[in-house]
């Protein structure tokens, strides 16, 4: 009871964050509600900074998405899916053995890091952001020092492509499932890339956000992979902890692909589905403003400007790649 109500502040701050980017979205033409509520949480996060009171709720932002992804199951058409299926996952695939590749390349040849920053920044900018920095550091033994490194330069192009990739789509005009298929393809971390597929229209977040779960799923293979060249090229009893490996791994995707094949199995009357997409839509809000409070330029300093680069050129890389590639087979 006592953690439920410790909670229960800083929610109700993000709720009010939400209600406010709503109204303000209603009231204004052209200004997207989700947009807006990230840059309000980002303007009080480093304004004001995050008041005690309030910081454990906020925290909760992640919960709040992955219960909204998993609720997004829900008006997921499994027939377009299956349709785009292939080709969606060739991509994947394809981004991440280019990412991993490039990435390690760059750090160690071109920008002279050390091998397991090189591969920390290659798993988290090729497959899924922080959560793949911290499940391949802990199958390679990372120290605090390169997670804290790698976590903060993935985070500061997180706020980057946040607000960069929705002006891309706009600029480019580009359709939504092409837009959706491309942002969920190279950019790094699972809120930032449904915030901006929903920027861009509804279809377009759907997309984003399954192609990004698609990329999640690999967590677990690439960690094993790195577990597995590392302890090769090392004397030391290095093991793949499997706990680690799914405390990592994305469950909420498991809950998503549920909810999804129920709704699609005819089961739920319309009425349903249609109150379960407006919650998934207001919980989307919700987290959205929290994940502007966590978008703070303290982190973007820390990044440091080696491993920035690394990520920048692979970012600029794979982007132009990826869009040239999903504008020619989807």
């Amino acid at each position: 009871m006592a953690k439920r109500q410790s909670v229960l502040p800083g929610l109700a701050l993000l709720a009010a964050v939400a209600i406010a980017a709503s109204a303000i979205a209603a009231a204004v033409p052209r200004i997207d509600s989700l947009i807006l509520a990230i840059a309000i949480g980002a303007i009080l996060g480093n304004a004001v900074g995050v008041p005690a009171w309030a910081g454990s709720g906020i925290q909760t932002y992640s919960v709040v998405l992955e219960t909204a992804i998993v609720l997004l199951g829900a008006r997921i058409a499994l027939d377009q899916i299956a349709t785009a299926g292939p080709v969606v996952v060739a991509l994947v695939v394809g981004v991440i053995a280019f990412g991993v590749l490039f990435v390690e390349l760059l750090s160690r040849r071109v920008f002279d890091l050390s091998p397991t920053s090189g591969s920390l920044l290659a798993a988290g900018s090729s497959v899924c952001g922080v959560s793949a920095v911290v499940a391949v550091g802990s199958s390679i033994r990372a120290n605090e020092d390169q997670l804290a490194y790698a976590a903060a330069t993935v985070l500061l192009f997180d706020a980057v492509t946040l607000f960069a990739f929705p002006l891309a789509g706009s600029l480019l005009d580009l359709g939504p499932r092409t837009f959706g298929v491309w942002a969920g393809l190279s950019m790094f971390s699972t809120g930032p890339v449904a915030a901006a597929g929903f920027a861009h229209s509804g279809v377009a977040g759907e997309w984003a956000t399954i192609t990004k779960l698609v990329r999640n799923s690999f967590i677990g293979v690439l960690a094993v992979g790195y577990a597995a060249i590392y302890l090769r090229s090392s004397a030391d009893d290095s093991v793949v902890n499997l706990r680690q490996l799914w405390t990592s791994f994305p469950k909420f995707l498991v809950g998503f692909l549920l909810v999804a094949t129920v709704a699609n199995s005819g089961v739920l009357p319309a009425g349903s589905i249609e109150s379960i997409s407006t919650t998934a839509d207001w919980l989307f809000l919700v987290a959205f403003a929290g994940l502007g409070f966590d978008v703070r330029l303290s982190k973007m300093r820390d990044a440091g400007a080696r491993p920035a680069l690394v990520v920048l050129v692979y970012l600029v890389t794979v982007s132009v790649l990826a869009l040239v590639a999903v504008t020619m087979l989807l």
